[in-house]
């Protein structure tokens, strides 16, 4: 994924039980090693048109906006790491998205702010906000209820500078994928076409697409390589290479199950924002549930 964790990164989360808190690892916050430093923050209008908890008024003074007051505001998907959009934000936007937790933008156009969604309902709802490290742009970091482009698309960027730079005009729109969802894109390629292999050799994706039998006995068998990869001792490019092969055989699973690797995503995103004991506990009253 393209998403960065990275220490370099002042990040602004929200608890997910009650209000936000505020997290900074950069220069201008005093910090020791990695520690993070908390703070609850609620929002309130004030004679200056915009104030909010004293703590979240010096995040956004230390925020290097432009002699216009803006800042880029870019939007990704907190489970695909996708880029979804780029607007520019001001004081008032990016404190209008840690209150509602929806990404909140200024539109320089009709000098106003805007939310994603508030007209098409595709709001993006945000998990995270994170500045570089010399704090001139903006992460809104969240979960996209729909499409984002106005065009309908999944994401605003879908024209390959290769294929301009090739032909007068893109052929076809083409998203900005990572390695793991490009992947997903060319299974679910060869699944769309499969119908039509009755007269020509299939590649290997669709003879495991044509055959249940086949695929799990490849998972099962992959998973075995990995894990001998362990217990034989295998140097690292061996196991990468194993690791590899689980995973495109399960992605091959996924595809025939309708099963996006975003919603795995976002099972591992929940699973992981408990501690162990909670999530077991959950999937068994789930699992005692559909009993």
């Amino acid at each position: 994924m393209a998403v960065s964790y990275n220490y370099m990164l002042q990040s602004v989360r929200f608890s997910p039980k009650t209000s936000l808190f505020i997290s900074s690892d950069c220069n201008g916050y005093s910090h020791k090693g990695r520690n993070r430093h908390i703070s609850f923050v609620s929002t309130e209008r004030s004679d200056k048109g915009f104030s909010a908890d004293p703590k979240v008024d010096t995040l956004l003074d230390n925020i290097k906006w432009d002699d216009k007051g803006l800042a880029v505001a870019i939007a990704q998907n907190v489970d695909t790491g996708a880029i979804l959009m780029q607007g520019f934000a001001n004081r008032e936007a990016v404190a209008t998205t840690l209150s509602s937790r929806k990404a909140t933008f200024f539109s320089r156009s009709r000098s106003t702010l805007w939310t994603k969604g508030e007209t098409s309902n595709n709001f993006i709802n945000v998990h995270d906000v994170f500045l570089d490290c010399d704090r001139d742009s903006i992460i809104y970091l969240g979960k996209p209820d729909g499409p984002t482009c106005h065009t309908g698309s999944e994401t605003c960027y879908y024209t390959p500078v290769s294929d301009l730079l090739m032909k007068d005009k893109a052929e076809e729109n083409r998203l900005a994928l990572t390695t793991f969802y490009g992947l997903e894109s060319t299974i679910a390629k060869r699944k769309a076409d499969s119908a039509g292999t009755e007269n020509q050799k299939p590649s290997w994706t669709k003879r495991l697409l044509l055959d249940n039998n086949l695929l799990c006995s490849k998972i099962r068998e992959e998973a075995d390589e990995l894990c001998q990869t362990l217990e034989k001792n295998e140097d690292k490019s061996r196991t990468a290479s194993e690791m590899a092969d689980v995973l495109y055989h399960a992605m091959v699973l996924l595809a025939l199950k309708d099963v996006k690797l975003e919603d795995v995503m976002q099972v591992l995103r929940e699973r992981f924002s408990q501690s162990g004991i909670e999530e077991k506990r959950s999937r068994s009253s789930q699992k005692s549930g559909k009993d």
